[in-house]
């Protein structure tokens, strides 16, 4: 049976809202106005490599079993929807209209699947050791998430690395590391019915007769996405300096024994937690996909770019190790930096509209 998923945010979006469509189920993605036009008259294109191919193939989503339509966030008919996937920058879910929709999506109580690298607060929610926990402030507005109900908000570990090429067209995405989204799972059981369904139809699809990489995987463990936080304190964050941001590769490889450092500490976290060490990723697989990884992050890219706000998984962790009396002063350090190079953005755009 054909599902209906909404997917807001049509970058990253289109990579899960591209395996969707090839497993025979429709994909709303919400997006800007211009870039809904475009997708609704060209369709989108993920690029990927298949295993043991050198050259990326070209999915184009007109030629997909799925039906795909884009739309802004005020055109969203909710009634239409099973499942809302969540693959926006946390910074964006402040914008009015999207907070609008936000709203109307908490009421409806639909299941939301999340594949932001920052976990949605009603998702921290669901793990006793960080109900209570004070970590609005890594949050570029709390309130958003205020009026969801933790049970039906889960996260996708968004391990697949993908990026928009910037002199190509919106509706264009290139997959550089294509690994699987690992879901834990839902509070309610019909919920995980219907990830376990949409698992397995993305498991079956085959393209010339062959495996098409980047799965959704679910598990009942609700610590496996927390797995990437590691990745992103060791590799990810670390790529923003006081000067030029550095790839993900130098990043994690310019010391590599002050990495497999910050990577253990935050792996101890999350066991502090309650994640058990099956549900992390070793040290030494991560090191080496970073090898390939030769890009500043996304994190590092927006910073660059003048974004006044990013994603803070650096200073979620920083606040979580804080409060369990385990601070690390690598981290502290990579906050600070990162703090440091966001208040010249404030600044510099402050001072440069005067």
């Amino acid at each position: 049976m054909a599902r209906n998923i909404l997917i807001l945010g049509a970058s990253y979006g289109s990579l899960l809202g591209t395996k969707l469509l090839m497993a025979g189920h429709n994909v709303t993605l919400v997006c800007r106005k211009k870039t809904a036009e475009l997708i609704n008259r060209e369709g989108t294109e993920v690029r990927i490599k298949l295993r043991d191919e050198k050259v990326h193939r070209a999915i184009f989503s007109r030629d997909l079993p799925g039906k795909l339509d884009a739309v802004t966030p005020a055109e969203v008919a909710l009634s239409r929807y099973d499942l809302v996937g969540l693959a926006m920058q946390e910074p964006q879910y402040t914008n009015h209209t999207i907070r609008v929709l936000m709203i109307k999506i908490a009421e409806a109580k639909l299941p939301c699947l999340s594949i932001m690298n920052m976990p949605p607060l009603p998702y921290l929610k669901r793990i006793p050791a960080l109900a209570d926990m004070d970590l609005e402030e890594a949050y570029t507005n709390a309130l958003v998430w205020e009026r969801f109900k933790p049970g039906l908000v889960s996260l996708c570990s968004p391990d697949p690395q993908a990026f928009r090429p910037p002199e190509e067209a919106a509706n264009i995405l290139h997959v550089g590391l294509p690994t699987n989204f690992k879901a834990a799972a839902f509070e309610d059981e019909k919920h995980n019915q219907l990830l376990r369904e949409l698992e397995a139809d993305i498991d079956a699809v085959k393209l010339d007769g062959q495996d098409v990489p980047v799965k959704l995987k679910v598990f009942d463990s609700l610590f496996v996405p927390l797995a990437k936080w590691s990745m992103l304190l060791t590799g990810n964050y670390r790529c923003i300096t006081p000067n030029e941001p550095q790839s993900i590769r130098d990043a994690v490889h310019g010391d590599l024994k002050l990495s497999r450092s910050i990577y253990e500490h935050v792996d101890g976290i999350a066991r502090r937690l309650g994640a058990d060490p099956v549900d992390q990723v070793p040290f030494e697989k991560y090191a080496k996909a970073a090898e390939s990884l030769l890009k500043p992050s996304s994190a590092a890219r927006a910073v660059a770019a003048g974004a006044p706000f990013i994603e803070r998984v650096d200073l979620l962790v920083k606040l979580i190790s804080h409060q369990l009396d385990a601070p690390n002063a690598e981290i502290d350090n990579t906050v600070q930096v990162v703090d440091q190079k966001l208040s010249e953005k404030i600044v510099g755009s402050g001072s440069g509209s005067a």
